[in-house]
């Protein structure tokens, strides 16, 4: 009987994070449904993932200062929302997985010559001078170096791509050949030619490409931050706010998708969960949860709520920002963990008690995640991500099907004791 008690015992101690770990599950898989197209700008899949979030708001029991949960802004996106083919002579490239087209590209259909551009004019001052006329009409090509540069060359190469980038030089579009993973991201701009990114090995160069790439610009698009709080019981007008922003890349054409299971679907998971345990153990300090739109495309929600702050950033005792939690086999990586010495020493005694995570890894300031708006304005704050597993990011690997969670966990167990001793 005493054996059965002891596992009852141990199976109810276990049940209730179990059940989290689903909720949080539950939470990615719905943030990364094809519906929501990648939570990016293309059928407003960004608006339909905040709706979602505010639903949950709503069930968790957060209460809301809009009637929705939601703080409108107003941003300047490019969206690539419909064909998407391009094909170098024969070969048709398989967009996210062979090429990515450069996220501000302008719409672009026809048949074009492929020039190909030396090393010595890439690799020499002022040698783009020695570019014919007539490649106003093609598409320049650059391949690897197969030489081993000096800094200066590299420096050299380097400003000659982004001259070539640039409306300095009149060009139908530019490819660029490379060995290295395929890296998306958002713009804000449209540029006035496609820029494509190509991934493998060239057995011979193709002479010609057809491409038709749809794109819109919106200069006024409305997407919105989703916010709910908790009322603290002794003080209320002292804050602890925790972090996330919902959106991500979206997609690259119909077809392709940037999903964003690791960046940012996890973090939101762990905010959800949090709301989920303060909403049943009323907090003594106010707790606020914000889950930011923008981020993507240059941290614009965020910047949009200190510029906006609907309470006093100087009444927030501490932030946490949570981004790419997902992974965590090498422990977790503390932003302004250097700078708030005090707060990250509580974190650090913490998980050496408790040997909740591999280990908690300082890092200074760095403007890589919605705190850093917050932090300019001198609110205290944590940027929190985990280590190891998967290496997939701004990609089309990013899914729900790989994303490990592995101390997603013990990665909870660590901010709620640490919350407790703020």
């Amino acid at each position: 009987m005493k054996i059965k008690l002891s596992i009852l015992f141990l199976f109810f101690s276990f049940y209730p994070f179990a059940q989290d770990i689903q909720y949080a599950r539950k939470i990615v898989k719905k943030l990364c449904a094809k519906k929501l197209s990648g939570r990016g700008y293309v059928n407003q899949g960004e608006k339909k993932a905040a709706t979602f979030i505010a639903s949950e708001f709503k069930k968790i029991g957060l209460q809301k200062l809009n009637p929705n949960y939601k703080q409108n802004f107003n941003v300047s996106v490019n969206s690539l929302f419909g064909k998407m083919l391009v094909k170098l002579d024969n070969h048709k490239l398989k967009p996210g997985k062979e090429y990515l087209a450069n996220p501000g590209c302008p719409s672009i259909k026809g048949t074009f010559e492929i020039f190909y551009i030396s090393e010595a004019i890439l690799h020499t001052k002022n040698g783009l001078t020695q570019l014919p006329t007539t490649i106003s009409e093609k598409f320049i090509a650059i391949l690897p170096s197969t030489s081993t540069l000096s800094s200066e060359e590299k420096n050299i190469r380097a400003q000659n791509i982004a001259i070539l980038k640039s409306e300095t030089i009149k060009t139908k579009g530019l490819l660029i050949f490379t060995n290295k993973k395929l890296t998306w991201r958002g713009a804000t701009k449209q540029s006035s030619k496609p820029i494509l990114t190509i991934q493998g090995h060239l057995n011979k160069k193709p002479s010609t490409i057809k491409i038709n790439i749809e794109s819109k610009f919106y200069p006024k698009y409305t997407t919105q931050n989703v916010i709910g709080y908790i009322k603290g019981s002794k003080h209320p007008d002292s804050l602890l706010v925790f972090t996330a922003h919902y959106d991500h890349l979206g997609k690259m054409g119909a077809k392709t998708y940037f999903l964003g299971a690791n960046d940012n679907a996890s973090g939101v998971a762990m905010l959800l969960q949090l709301a989920k345990k303060y909403t049943n153990q009323k907090p003594t300090y106010s707790m606020f949860f914000i889950v930011f739109g923008g981020e993507e495309i240059g941290l614009l929600g965020s910047k949009y709520y200190t510029e906006n702050p609907i309470f006093p950033l100087q009444n927030i005792k501490f932030l946490i920002n949570f981004d790419l939690a997902g992974t965590g086999s090498e422990g977790i990586q503390v932003v302004n963990g250097s700078v708030y010495k005090k707060q990250f020493e509580k974190l650090v005694a913490i998980n050496k008690k408790q040997n909740y995570l591999k280990q908690v890894k300082i890092r200074g300031t760095a403007c890589n995640s919605d705190h850093c708006l917050f932090y300019r304005k001198e609110v205290p704050s944590f940027f929190i991500y985990t280590l190891g597993g998967i290496k997939a990011y701004h990609d089309i690997y990013d899914i729900p099907k790989t994303l490990p969670l592995t101390a997603f966990e013990n990665y909870y167990k660590l901010i709620t004791a640490f919350i407790a001793k703020i």
